[in-house]
């Protein structure tokens, strides 16, 4: 075996810190936001104002994280949109924090925190009042006695961090 195929061994194809740092920053906001509309559209769950804000950000994220793409992944564009997209998280992870505190009664909700599952047309009156209440202060699923809004501040917030300290980290030599 030659020397040069010794020093190019198993930490050749290793990714660097800011590749990684866009990668986790497109799929993050992919699974969790998969997960939301994977729970309203497969599993029946209807979620309330809060949840909806909580994807918005998510949303930017995947747009914001697929742009990074556009760049190699050490130019300052790439770094910056990757950044970028993190911050995105990281909003949709603060407000699953005021969500999940709503749930648990520490913080007062919106009076206005509800939602109906309307459509167009001749049945729109009957599905309004069909239309089942949902409020933001009840929580509708949960795993480990932590809400859905619990782990997305959980898993975003974690997330945010972790995709800053790749993306602004000097590997060691």
């Amino acid at each position: 075996m030659s020397e040069a195929a010794l020093r190019t061994g198993p930490t050749a194809d290793r990714l660097s810190r800011p590749a990684l740092a866009r990668l986790v920053a497109l799929f993050l906001p992919l699974a969790l936001l998969g997960g939301a509309l994977g729970s309203q559209y497969l599993g029946g769950l209807i979620p309330c104002e809060m949840c909806i804000w909580q994807r918005w950000p998510h949303a930017a994220a995947i747009l914001i994280a697929a742009a990074a793409f556009t760049a190699p992944p050490e130019s300052g564009r790439s770094r910056s949109l990757t950044l970028l997209a993190a911050a995105a998280i990281g909003i949709s992870g603060a407000i699953g924090v005021y969500h999940a505190g709503v749930e648990a009664q520490i913080f007062e909700g919106l009076t206005t925190c509800t939602t109906l599952a309307a459509g167009a047309g001749a049945d729109l009156l009957k599905q309004i009042t069909k239309a089942p209440l949902v409020r933001c202060d009840q929580v509708q699923w949960s795993f480990l006695g932590i809400s859905m809004a619990g782990w997305n501040a959980i898993l975003s917030l974690g997330g945010a961090g972790l995709i800053a300290f790749l993306a602004t980290r000097k590997a060691r030599a």
